[in-house]
């Protein structure tokens, strides 16, 4: 039988940076457990827009999970209280009839609110832009067993490739570190033969960076890792410290 819910949302509305928010309750009701939070908040927006309400903004793009977009803190938790997934993953069912959910934006200097829910994450880009690439000229696509790696190398910059650059890292840490995407991206070059020649620069680049855009320093509580939607591993922000002070070595 599908499950339908009551619900409260306390969302944020803010109108620019600079404005004052403040929290505005709203009440749907019928709610089918099937129904994605995006959709969900689509359904409120109609509401709200047939009020003659000024509609909820919030960001969002391909909906599956890939693009990082939906960047929501909801009930304490930077996607929702479910693992391993983003926002637009998160369905009703999750929720209880009358509970009273409550939506904010990321908090964090690096990340400030355009209005609403929705978030400047441009820091990320800025970041990439300063060394998350490789520009060395390596010739023609290989054969893919051209170049031996060890299987495990492989498979560890695999996973530091996952991160998608939502920023569920920054807005758990009670420092908003950007460490763990940093990090994630560091590696997923670091650990490969293409990488290597550019290592020292990108380690302090990108560092330095993020350190110029206001994020702050790892708080080492793992919260990152704890709400991450593709589990990178905080091991990432070690190999990233290791890379970053060979580099001052080899100044």
């Amino acid at each position: 039988m599908e499950k339908v819910i009551n619900i409260q949302l306390k969302i944020w509305r803010q109108k620019g940076p600079k404005a004052k928010g403040a929290f505005e309750t709203y009440r749907l009701e019928g709610i089918s457990g099937d129904t994605s939070f995006l959709e969900m908040l689509d359904i409120l927006n109609e509401k709200l827009i047939n009020e003659g309400k000024d509609p909820i903004v919030f960001d969002h793009d391909c909906r599956e999970g890939i693009c990082g977009m939906c960047s929501l803190y909801i009930n304490g938790h930077p996607h929702g209280p479910d693992e391993d997934i983003t926002t637009c993953q998160l369905h009703m069912r999750k929720f209880k009839d009358g509970e009273t959910i409550v939506v904010e934006p990321w908090r964090s200097a690096g990340f400030p609110v355009i209005r609403d829910l929705m978030v400047d994450r441009s820091a990320f880009d800025k970041i990439i832009q300063a060394g998350g690439y490789i520009s060395v000229n390596t010739g023609g696509v290989p054969d893919a067993n051209a170049i031996p790696i060890p299987k495990q190398k492989a498979d560890e910059a695999m996973d530091a490739a996952s991160c998608i650059g939502c920023g569920a890292c920054v807005a758990a840490c009670k420092n908003g570190s950007a460490m763990l995407f940093v990090s994630a991206k560091v590696s997923q070059l670091a650990l490969l033969p293409q990488g290597r020649a550019e290592a020292a620069r990108r380690a302090k680049a990108m560092v330095a960076k993020m350190d110029e855009l206001g994020f702050g320093n790892c708080t080492n509580t793992m919260a990152c890792e704890q709400e991450c939607p593709k589990s990178v591993s905080i091991s990432n922000i070690a190999r990233m410290n290791r890379e970053f002070i060979a580099a001052k070595f080899s100044d």
